[in-house]
């Protein structure tokens, strides 16, 4: 028995080592999980009540703003006023006052309500950063506009 070459024991092995494998796929998911961007715009959402009662403010009218996609790009108007992006805040100041006159010029930052109102077709990103845009002007009442689908 000596001299027996061959058999079961003394050939190699071809299975392959998958704990180095297993080991390094998790190191790129941890790489890719700490790298991976994070949202840098919020939106602040105030959610109303179950089953609110609509509130009507006496003396506040909200000025509207709109966002229409066209084809040859995107659309803002104020009250339906045609404006750029660089006149939204002038233009809104303007027809918030206008709007509510019982307000004090000073007043109309803090308390004149700006609402968003866009297509079913307008990109989200274009109605953020109209948001974005008027809040960054001073506005801290800008809110989107909603309808029901049989207002629309």
């Amino acid at each position: 028995m000596a001299g027996k070459v061959g058999g079961s024991r003394g050939g190699t092995i071809a299975e392959p080592n998958v704990i180095p494998f297993i080991d390094i796929l998790l190191v790129l998911l941890i790489i890719f999980m700490v790298t991976a961007p994070i949202p840098t715009v919020d939106i602040r959402v105030d959610l109303p009540p179950p089953n609110p009662i609509p509130i009507r403010i006496e003396g506040l009218n909200p000025t509207i703003v709109g966002i229409r996609e066209t084809p040859g790009g995107m659309q803002v108007f104020v009250d339906e006023q045609v404006v750029t992006l660089s006149q939204l805040g002038s233009v809104t100041l303007q027809h918030a006052i206008r709007n509510n006159p019982s307000l004090e010029t000073e007043e109309i930052y803090e308390k004149a309500r700006i609402f968003v109102r866009a297509d079913q077709s307008t990109a989200y990103g274009n109605v953020v950063n109209v948001m974005s845009q008027l809040s960054a002007e001073g506005f801290v009442k800008v809110g989107i506009f909603a309808e029901t689908a049989s207002e629309g």
